[in-house]
């Protein structure tokens, strides 16, 4: 009884200095906080402003707000920094000399995602503040929103660390990451509505559609891809709604996981 107490807290440190030691890189990178607080928030705010510059701010304004906002923090933000950092960690070898340690596997692959997290939070807070105290109408389910920002985040740092087994340096996380940007921002309610019936509905099953029609649910109380109804619906009903997108949210992480379980390299070969 007495060796075991101090063993789990021996487990947890590795992972508390790993992330503490990604979050102080992350914040020497100017490049990195300067994608990390601008883009997410200011994008998202003066999208808002346009959009309320003549009327009262609606809930559908607010969808959009934190539709802009989960696309930028999770594609710009989590994404990429996780791709690019391990990227380079992996090409200086510190991924490979980290495994001679204490940490799990899983620590130090998640490490790198702490910093992307933590702007996330902190993005959305600042949005969440500024939208609603403008008068906007309070959200019909604020799960649905937390679950789609928490789940986006998770997935995507999932798929960088997929991504990343295909990806030589940092300089080619540019290249490597296209595709995946390319098929999350098809997943936005504004892209789908606008696209062929057939593409439209491929499009539906993307990992940012599920995300997208998660906040549009929780802050409208109706998919995003609903633009012209007047009907807002219950929670109860936004539950029942988000099962889909919710199901298909976790799909995606099960298929990251299973990829990166496969897929990621410690090391660079040849």
């Amino acid at each position: 009884m007495t060796t075991t107490l101090p063993a789990n807290g021996f487990r947890r440190r590795p992972l508390t200095a790993l992330a503490r030691a990604e979050w102080l890189q992350f914040r020497r990178n100017k490049t990195l906080v300067y994608m990390a607080t601008v883009f997410p928030i200011g994008i998202p705010l003066a999208t808002f402003l346009i959009a309320r510059k003549d009327t009262e701010p609606t809930a559908a304004v607010a969808a959009v707000t934190f539709e802009l906002l989960a696309m930028l923090a999770l594609l710009f933000v989590q994404y990429y920094s996780v791709l690019s950092m391990v990227t380079t960690r992996r090409s200086e070898g510190v991924l490979k000399r980290l495994r001679t340690g204490e940490a799990a596997d899983w620590q130090i692959q998640l490490a790198p995602a702490v910093p992307g997290a933590i702007m996330t939070l902190a993005c959305t807070v600042v949005v969440t503040v500024a939208v609603y105290g403008a008068g906007t109408p309070g959200p019909v389910n604020f799960l649905a929103i937390a679950v789609a920002l928490v789940g986006g985040t998770a997935l995507f740092s999932l798929l960088a660390l997929a991504t990343s087994a295909y990806t030589k340096n940092a300089e080619a996380a540019q290249i490597t990451s296209l595709p995946v940007m390319i098929v999350a921002m098809l997943g936005m309610g504004s892209i789908r509505n606008v696209l062929p019936d057939r593409l439209a509905q491929v499009a539906e099953w993307t990992p940012f559609a599920a995300v997208s029609d998660l906040i549009s649910l929780g802050a409208a109380g109706k998919l995003s891809t609903v633009t012209e109804s007047d009907i807002t619906l219950s929670f109860v009903d936004t539950v029942t709604e988000s099962v889909r997108p919710f199901a298909t949210l976790a799909l995606w992480t099960v298929v990251a996981l299973v990829l990166t379980r496969k897929s990621f390299r410690w090391d660079d070969r040849g």
